[in-house]
């Protein structure tokens, strides 16, 4: 029984996360379909988010509802954008992204979620120098059995600026104006991604350990609970023991 019992709890928590990730996610698509227009084809953005969606297995129907209401509201809620960004234990480099309708209260959970985990916010501009905004295509290589000099040709002449090989992916990045062009080319070639994005990347990454790797991680679970923020960047990474 207390397998079970563990198993349930574990299951309970990755729906509710899967859950999360999907209000999130459409509350992105009914934004940028709010301000740009309903037509993916003529917003940028909004394909944008639909990409990142699906790659996500986001249902259709979930997508579609997000573009209807945004395409037929005239008084839904009214979203605005805002980065805040920080430091967490360690000296850790922190943006967290938000979409709110309240700005006083995502500044207020924002600020206690660094605060009670070992961090402090600072101003705008402290940390967003060390990171670049890139395209971000993630291929599994289980899914594509390409081998690496053909990935990593096909890739550049769609357009890429680099191709970074993993033992279970191919991580291809491009200059945000090119994202759409790469993605669809290698599209045009057969490949699906398992990621499609165009996020915040550190130009370098520290090493968290210990007690500081503890804090960074619940910090991380307590940003992704939050409703209103929709991504965390961090210039952080684990040992694997950790």
């Amino acid at each position: 029984m207390p397998k079970f019992k563990l198993f349930k709890d574990r299951k309970g928590k990755a729906d509710q996360a899967k859950n999360n990730k999907f209000v999130k996610l459409a509350r992105e698509i009914y934004v940028h379909a709010r301000k740009g227009g309903p037509n993916p084809e003529s917003n940028f953005a909004l394909k944008t988010a639909i990409t990142a969606a699906r790659a996500e297995q986001m249902p259709v129907d979930n997508i579609e509802r997000a573009i209807k209401k945004a395409a037929g509201s005239t008084d839904g809620a009214d979203y605005e954008e805002i980065m805040y960004e920080g430091y967490g234990p360690g000296g850790v480099a922190i943006m967290v992204r938000c979409l709110t309708d309240n700005r006083n209260r995502t500044a207020a959970d924002v600020r206690s979620i660094f605060n009670k985990r070992g961090g402090n916010m600072g101003e705008s501009g402290c940390v967003s120098y060390m990171f670049d905004q890139k395209g971000l295509l993630v291929i599994d290589r289980e899914q594509n059995d390409t081998d690496e000099d053909t990935m990593i040709m096909m890739a550049l002449e769609g357009g890429a600026e680099d191709v970074i090989v993993n033992d279970d992916s191919y991580e291809i990045l491009t200059d945000p104006q090119e994202f759409d062009r790469v993605k669809t080319a290698l599209e045009h070639d057969g490949y699906g991604f398992s990621s499609a994005a165009i996020r915040w990347l550190p130009q370098n990454t520290i090493t968290a350990d210990g007690e500081n790797a503890e804090k960074l991680l619940k910090m991380m679970d307590a940003f992704e609970d939050n409703e209103d923020v929709q991504d965390v960047i961090a210039n952080f990474e684990l040992e694997d023991e950790e």
